[in-house]
């Protein structure tokens, strides 16, 4: 009797601090207290076919705005985004990298520049409107600067955005990144912003 007692407070126990675990945030980044949507967008993938917000769901995405010829932040990031879905080894983990240069990066040109990060990468691009707008919903600020001799460059707020199951904004992370933290923090908060709205 005593036995099946403490089989039972043990299984109590162990129910009662998962549920905790999923209902707690992760101490890494910050987590919106509820996911928020963040309204319909279309855009382009980097195999030509449309993309939408009705693209994410099933799926926990890790977005991020950059340009194929960012010399620093940009390639930087991919790489570590690239160590976080080997670390995280979640099924259901997308990462989708939004340019801010349209003009010169078309879907052929983010399928070869992400390819060398993880072929499993997903580009956007589309009408520079449709980026801005989401762009501005996600508090990302977008500029360009011209070069002398009319080259250009970028400026862009480095940060990484998550969404989940259900296309909504759950989640920020911003530099130093930790790949390591970022794929724990994933796979502990995978079971709920995959589960049920």
């Amino acid at each position: 009797m005593g036995l099946a007692c403490l089989a039972a407070a043990w299984a109590g126990y162990r129910l009662a601090g998962e549920r905790y675990s999923r209902a707690a945030p992760p101490a890494y980044g910050a987590w919106l207290p509820r996911p928020r949507a963040v309204g319909d967008f279309h855009l382009i993938d980097s195999r030509g076919e449309p993309f939408a917000r009705a693209d994410l769901t099933g799926h926990l995405s890790l977005v991020y705005f950059g340009y194929s010829r960012c010399a620093d932040e940009c390639p930087d990031t991919l790489a570590m985004l690239a160590r976080v879905r080997r670390l995280a080894a979640l099924p259901a983990l997308q990462v989708l990298f939004v340019t801010i240069d349209p003009h010169h990066d078309t879907p052929a040109v983010l399928a070869r520049y992400l390819h060398r990060f993880d072929p499993r990468f997903i580009g956007l691009t589309g009408a520079p409107h449709q980026i801005r707008s989401l762009a501005g919903r996600l508090g990302v600020a977008l500029g360009r600067i011209d070069l002398p001799g009319g080259g250009r460059t970028f400026e862009h707020t480095v940060a990484v955005f998550l969404f989940d199951g259900h296309g909504r904004e759950a989640a920020v992370f911003t530099p130093p990144f930790d790949a390591r933290r970022l794929a724990l923090a994933l796979r502990r908060a995978a079971p709920r912003l995959l589960g049920s709205a």
